[in-house]
């Protein structure tokens, strides 16, 4: 059965960016399009990894991961921090909530199977 990932971003050409990237690798997929929708969706579905951007409508990428790492069900779950914004506050931000690594968009698609191979296991 294929490790599930769940793929968070408010911007439909990233979506397909990942979607197409990490097909290759052998994933199944589920997609949110704000941290409500990721928060909800990682609680029931307890992907193997997350991969969500930061800025986000309705809630954003570091207040969701704030929230999946208070729960105990998905406290566990990794998850890669996706933003257009580089500066140090995001990044101190984000590896301080438990982020398990932090990318700069736009990311290669191969940069990206690569590092989600190396957090779940697996070659490119």
């Amino acid at each position: 059965m294929p490790q599930k990932i769940l793929i968070v971003d408010d911007e439909a050409f990233i979506l397909r960016v990942a979607e197409l990237s990490l097909k290759k690798g052998g994933y199944q997929l589920i997609f949110a399009r704000n941290g409500v929708e990721a928060v909800q969706l990682a609680t029931s579905e307890l992907p193997a990894l997350i991969v969500m951007d930061v800025q986000m409508p309705e809630m954003d990428g570091l207040t969701a991961l704030r929230h999946l790492k208070q729960n105990p069900a998905t406290a566990g779950i990794p998850v890669i921090m996706l933003t257009a914004r580089g500066h140090v506050l995001t990044r101190q931000d984000a590896e301080g909530s438990g982020a398990a690594l932090f990318l700069t968009k736009p990311c290669s698609p191969m940069q990206l199977l690569k590092e989600v191979q190396q957090i779940l296991g697996g070659t490119v």
